[in-house]
């Protein structure tokens, strides 16, 4: 039976420990690294041919990949909520990049991940984009014992390099003279580091977050270079991709600063933001590495559970698009890797996964008491056997009402005004093939709607930013009606 919000809420309304309950020896200390908008673009995942990232790949030889890993919203804030509650967009409302979860009175006690960690003997870090923004990384917020150095892009140039059409500061990309130490990601491992050459206090929480590859890719030569122009491969794309999706799935991203392929292809900027992408990708992998390197040094790494994750992923032309706001596997899927004691190593696991499976599974390795209200699932037996069975699948939420469902083989998406969506992934990987209407697939659809949220929450008091309603017929972007005949946006 699932949980009524009720329940959830009751469960979750406690306060953060000013000091530990227990302080017994022996715990695991936790490496919990984030990367932002990266999609299956590593090399054990095989998302580019080209891509360079040996030291991801050697943590996942290391432990546990979850090749079938899944956000639950692709967009930064819901997704890191969800993640640091184990609590779904649906039924926390929260859609947009605003609020804030603790500035909604039904979730300002909410126990998070560090705040469980802390009430149970863990010394808790944080530094870089672990929510989004700067929630979070307020003294006042009292979601971590110690803060290092915010999220931030750090070396820019002094305009713009690229001129896109919606003139956004973000949307840019492109090489400049700097060095590496100049960016924030750079600080942000350089403290992370810091603190391990320290040996903390065990048992610790260490979280790291980078903010490449997000946009501006701004990156320097040398990474640049690893992806020389004359050679490089550009993502699938087939021109006639979405003409077979509903026009609903334009809604998710309607209108938003990041380009149209139409632009990266009459700009000349496509294999241009694809190079930005992979050396930014290339980039935080060294910086990743820097910090395992330090975990190493510093025998740490033997009593560390080490788990790498990606917010959302990302197109860079793949359904005709950049950026994410999708419910298809660009957007959807992302790196997720587990190593460490009580982990298999070398191990590949094709079941489902959430992000929301790691605050339980972080749980149940770190021998921890179970957290009741929780609507994630401990990937623990897949970690002892990438086989074992899994009877769900993992979902993902954009805005009210439109969620994807992906299973071992099928995805299948359920927009708000009722269209829908449905690929064979085994032999449609692409996802360019909608079977919704297929009488032969009648069966798999019905099964797979089952696992739609019972709980589909309206969008929260103070949502804004990328937020899209349906009611009455009618659909309503950022505050603005989109009519049936309106032409999709080019930019």
């Amino acid at each position: 039976m699932r949980p009524s919000i009720g329940i959830l809420l009751a469960a979750t309304a406690l306060s953060c420990a000013t000091s530990p309950e227990s302080t017994e020896p022996g715990k695991p200390n936790i490496l919990f690294i984030a990367i932002d908008d990266q999609n299956d673009w590593i090399g054990a995942l095989g998302g580019h041919p080209q891509v360079r990232t040996p030291h991801i790949d050697a943590l996942a030889r290391r432990g546990t990949l979850f090749t079938n890993a899944h956000t639950q919203s692709p967009l930064c804030n819901p997704s890191r909520t969800s993640l640091m509650t184990s609590l779904r967009p649906s039924t926390t409302g929260i859609y947009g990049l605003s609020p804030w979860y603790r500035d909604l009175e039904a979730f300002e006690d909410a126990v998070s991940l560090p705040r469980h960690l802390a009430q149970h003997g863990y010394r808790t870090h944080s530094t870089g984009k672990i929510y989004h923004g700067g929630y979070g990384q307020q003294e006042g917020d009292n979601e971590f014992h110690v803060l290092g150095p915010g999220s931030s892009v750090g070396a820019k140039p002094e305009t713009k390099l690229v001129d896109t059409p919606a003139q956004h500061p973000l949307m840019d990309w492109g090489t400049f003279p700097h060095r590496d130490e100049d960016k924030g990601d750079w600080k942000v491992a350089s403290w992370a580091v810091e603190q391990l050459n320290q040996k903390p206090q065990e048992p610790f929480f260490l979280a790291a977050g980078f903010f490449l590859p997000h946009v501006p890719l701004y990156v320097t030569q040398e990474w640049y270079d690893m992806y020389p122009e004359e050679t490089l491969e550009l993502p699938p794309m087939l021109r006639e991709d979405r003409d077979d999706t509903p026009r609903f799935s334009w809604y998710l991203h309607w209108k938003l600063p990041e380009p149209r392929l139409r632009f990266l292809e009459e700009a000349r900027e496509w294999k241009n933001i694809v190079r930005c992408y992979l050396a930014s990708t290339s980039f935080v992998d060294s910086q990743v590495g820097r910090i395992l390197d330090a975990l190493e040094a510093n025998g740490l790494a033997e009593n560390t559970i080490v788990v790498l994750w990606s917010d959302h992923g990302y197109h860079l032309g793949e359904k005709l698009i950049s950026g994410k706001n999708t419910l298809w596997d660009r957007s959807t899927r992302v790196p997720l890797i587990f190593a460490g004691p009580g982990v298999t190593p070398g191990a590949r696991s094709s079941r489902p996964a959430e992000l929301l499976d790691i605050y339980p599974t972080l749980v149940e390795l770190a021998g921890l008491p179970e957290k009741d209200g929780l609507e994630g699932m401990s990937l623990v037996p897949q970690l002892k056997d990438a086989d074992a069975p899994r009877d769900r699948p993992a979902i993902t939420t954009h805005n009210h009402d439109n969620h994807g469902v992906r299973s071992e083989s099928y995805r299948y998406i359920r927009y708000a005004d009722g269209a829908a969506e449905h690929d064979d992934i085994r032999t449609d990987p692409n996802e360019r093939h909608n079977l919704a209407g297929d009488p032969e697939m009648a069966g798999v659809l019905e099964e797979h709607r089952t696992w739609l949220p019972a709980t589909s929450a309206k969008p929260a008091p103070g949502s804004k930013h990328r937020i899209l309603t349906y009611e009455d017929g009618v659909a309503v972007w950022q505050g603005e009606e989109i009519g049936p005949e309106d032409p999709i946006p080019e930019i």
